[in-house]
């Protein structure tokens, strides 16, 4: 696939790229968080891949839930949980408030930071969120762990436009469970968020496809 395609073009492959397992890059906007991040569908999610995200992207490697699957797990966001005085108002700088839910492990891994560990755990989110109703999710998840939970606003995109957002309305349109990963690219030398371009020569050197989200925004938003 190819890096350099935009719009609708970039938009159509990146559907196409996570269907089939692969990793996308979406930056979100100058005026907002500025960065780019790696997403993954969190069902193709192996070892391999968590390197992949710890290696190349470098940030925090997470997972956003759809809004109505967190609420079927009675999954809270973070700062409506825990009662201390540093959830307290404060401002981001970027949006109203963060996406953050709790931390997991799933419990059949030992101490879940490892690649095998932190994709198994990865995994079984997106096979649950295929099946919420299903899912008994404390008998599945313990709590804290070392995967981060997002949880996405009720209306996507019409809400909210962040990665968490952007990562699931991508996993609507291409027909997947609301289940994604996604990862913040940083760079190394400068101490800060990977730059549109470099982020834009790193999806060319490894024939991958690179969205801005003005490009999700014109088909989704």
């Amino acid at each position: 696939m190819s890096g350099r395609s935009t719009g609708v073009a970039a938009f159509d492959r990146a559907l196409e790229a996570l269907a089939a397992g692969e990793p996308v890059l979406v930056h979100d906007a100058a005026d907002r968080e500025g960065e780019t991040d790696l997403i993954y569908h969190a069902g193709a999610v192996t070892p391999d891949a968590v390197a992949r995200l710890r290696n190349d992207a470098g940030g925090l490697i997470c997972v956003a839930l759809g809004h109505d699957v967190a609420e079927a797990f009675d999954l809270p966001f973070y700062t409506e949980e825990v009662d201390h005085p540093a959830t307290g108002d404060h401002d981001l700088g970027y949006d109203e408030r963060s996406s953050f839910s709790l931390t997991v492990n799933h419990r059949e891994t030992y101490t879940g930071i490892t690649d095998n560990d932190r994709s198994r755990t990865i995994r079984e989110l997106a096979d649950a969120a295929t099946t919420p109703a299903e899912t008994e999710f404390a008998a599945e998840f313990r709590v804290p762990g070392h995967v981060h939970i997002l949880k996405g606003a009720p209306d996507l995109l019409t809400q909210r436009r962040g990665h968490t957002e952007l990562g699931l309305a991508l996993a609507e349109a291409a027909d997947l469970p609301p289940a994604v990963v996604v990862c913040e690219m940083l760079d190394d030398e400068t101490g800060e968020a990977l730059s549109p371009g470099a982020a834009h020569a790193y999806a060319d050197r490894h024939d991958l496809t690179y969205l801005e989200g003005a490009d999700v925004l014109d088909r989704l938003g």
